[in-house]
């Protein structure tokens, strides 16, 4: 069986780069982040109030029987860090985490849903990943641009409820 290993890595952060496991919290519905999650000095040369690290890990294998995979969301303590603790920005900076968590439902959708062509496999697969990730970054963009990094409440407000909404649409896609 061929063996294809894609690790998709957001906001510059590595599995490898983690101290140990004690420091990747895999995302949970009924776990929500707390201060003490942040466990990275803070970056003296952001202006941020806090920075959240996630990564979307996927792995996966394919050959003659198929594709087999497995995708992980989780976020870093040890890249994780808060200049300002209150609940609203540990409100803002869960969203980013629950963001990463519905593009992992995204990818798990993609992933099931792919026609497998042995011949092309690797090639469509890394153009799942590719697209995902980019629209996964995209959101994350556009996010922090419309709640102003939390500063615009309304806009915050109305990503509060969209990220939950798609949350909900994607939860078919949940166990990955």
């Amino acid at each position: 069986m061929k063996m294809i290993y894609f690790f998709i890595l957001l906001f510059s952060t590595s599995f490898a780069q983690a101290q140990s496991s004690n420091n990747l919290i895999p995302w949970k519905a009924n776990k929500k982040l707390t201060y003490n999650d942040f466990k990275a000095s803070v970056d003296v040369n952001s202006s941020n109030a806090a920075l959240t690290s996630t990564s979307i890990k996927l792995d996966m294998g394919y050959g003659s029987h198929g594709v087999n995979f497995k995708i992980s969301c989780v976020f870093d303590k040890s890249r994780s860090w808060m200049r300002v603790k209150n609940e609203y920005i540990l409100q803002h900076e869960q969203s980013h985490f629950d963001i990463s968590e519905l593009f992992a439902r995204m990818l798990n959708k993609a992933m099931k849903e792919y026609k497998y062509n042995e011949s092309t496999a690797g090639k469509d697969m890394n153009n799942i990943y590719q697209r995902i990730m980019t629209e996964h970054q995209q959101m994350q963009d556009e996010y922090d641009s419309e709640s102003n990094f939390s500063r615009n409440k309304a806009g915050q407000e109305k990503w509060n409820k969209k990220i939950t909404n798609a949350l909900k649409e994607y939860k078919d896609y949940a166990n990955y």
